[in-house]
């Protein structure tokens, strides 16, 4: 297929650069807007089973596309050790992975600062537990299998932490070793593998781009995204927008084995309200816009939620006084049953959270409704909305108010 231009491609560099990292943010607070509702339906027990399915069914799929992407493809630790700096499951800074390679075949990695363990901890040991212990080992493993099927994570030491104020907060070797018995496939991983989202092209990185095409030569301590390209940084912003939607194709499958279909709607379109607010109030604040209408239809055209527009096709389109959106009949997001297909004409919660991310006042209305699709016009009220429960919990993550920093220039991590 053709791919389209990508909206990202309007903004200019240093956006891009400041967007990615809070778009990796936005990826790993989905967990913190869809668990707590697994935790009321399921338990706690439950909701860890759902977070294990989700992350072991898609992140050795969007592992192996970014790595494909940004040209660092191979089979050895420094590789490994590159997508979790591009995960959505260890946002820069918020999940602060230090990292140390010994060789090809053994390195370390510890957290110097852990925002999930921050927004855990005060729940109690158990919860710890469930997300350092019962958690951790399976989708660590999952994770380094997109890169090697021998490689193991194991914990040197994890939370809960003895002492309380332990740092780092947890350490991990990696080793890759044949004699490792690689874990076993999840019986869904077909679900996602085939998916729309799994499989759809993007635009190819430009070489010849101002700043790094691609992510080859060493590791580096950091990833400093004002460092890419233009056209690197419009490929990643994409990339990550597909983990978005990839997690939420394994979160619903793994809600859909634990209940019924009508339940499971239920669940998932309580976690996308949680998340589309608050993913739409860090991407507004992240580019320094304002509260109108002109605003939200910058907010709108990059949020994870309508990206790629070739999978979801959903067309943004300014008016006086008001912004449309037009959502298709059909579209690789609504084969998928991903966010796009949580939302209809009956179904405005999750868009009406999306809005007032960027003002309080916004509300959606439908104009027209058929075959083709449907359009939704959004309008401001004299008064403000009330926040979404949903929003309100998500809120409880401290990654909602978390602010990035400069740290410099970064070193590359070799072998000595």
């Amino acid at each position: 297929m053709t791919v389209p231009t990508s909206r990202f491609h309007a903004l200019n560099r240093e956006s891009l650069a400041a967007l990615v990292p809070e778009l990796l943010l936005c990826g790993q607070l989905i967990d913190r807007s869809g668990m707590a509702h697994c935790i009321s339906a399921f338990g706690r027990e439950g909701m860890a089973e759902v977070a294990i399915e989700e992350w072991q069914l898609s992140s050795p799929i969007y592992t192996r596309r970014m790595q494909q992407a940004l040209g660092y493809t191979g089979d050895d630790i420094v590789t490994i050790f590159k997508g979790l700096q591009l995960d959505i499951g260890a946002p820069p800074q918020f999940m602060d992975f230090r990292f140390r390679v010994d060789d090809s075949r053994h390195g370390e990695f510890w957290l110097d600062h852990c925002g999930a363990l921050a927004d855990v901890e005060p729940m109690g040991e158990p919860y710890v537990k469930a997300m350092c212990h019962d958690i951790e080992d399976p989708t660590f493993d999952a994770t380094a299998l997109a890169t090697n099927k021998y490689a193991q994570v194991r914990p040197i030491h994890r939370p809960p932490r003895a002492p309380a104020d332990r740092h780092p907060v947890c350490a991990w070797t990696v080793v890759i070793d044949e004699a490792h018995i690689p874990p076993e496939v999840p019986r869904n991983a077909p679900l996602v593998a085939e998916s729309v989202a799994a499989r759809l092209p993007l635009g190819a990185i430009d070489p010849a781009g101002e700043g790094r095409g691609d992510y080859s030569g060493p590791l580096l301590s950091d990833l400093r995204f004002p460092d890419f390209s233009h056209s690197a940084l419009v490929r990643i912003a994409e990339e990550v927008c597909l983990q978005q939607h990839l997690l939420v194709l394994g979160f619903m499958i793994a809600v859909h084995e634990r209940t019924d279909d009508d339940s499971a709607l239920e669940i998932g379109r309580k976690q996308f309200t949680g998340i589309a607010g608050v993913a739409s109030e860090r991407i507004r604040a992240c580019l320094g816009l304002g509260d109108d209408m002109d605003a939200l239809a910058q907010v709108l055209r990059i949020h994870p939620a309508l990206n790629p527009l070739h999978y979801t096709d959903a067309e943004v389109e300014p008016g006086i006084d008001t912004v449309q959106i037009r959502f298709p009949g059909a579209s690789g997001a609504l084969t998928d049953r991903a966010w796009p297909s949580m939302i209809d004409p009956d179904h405005l919660g999750p868009l009406d959270s999306l809005v007032r991310g960027v003002n309080p006042h916004f509300y959606s209305r439908v104009t027209d409704h058929g075959p083709g699709g449907w359009t939704a016009e959004i309008a401001a009220a004299a008064e403000p909305f009330a926040e979404a429960s949903e929003v309100a919990i998500t809120r409880f993550s401290t990654g909602v108010d978390f602010r990035f920093t400069d740290r410099g220039i970064p070193l590359p991590l070799t072998v000595l």
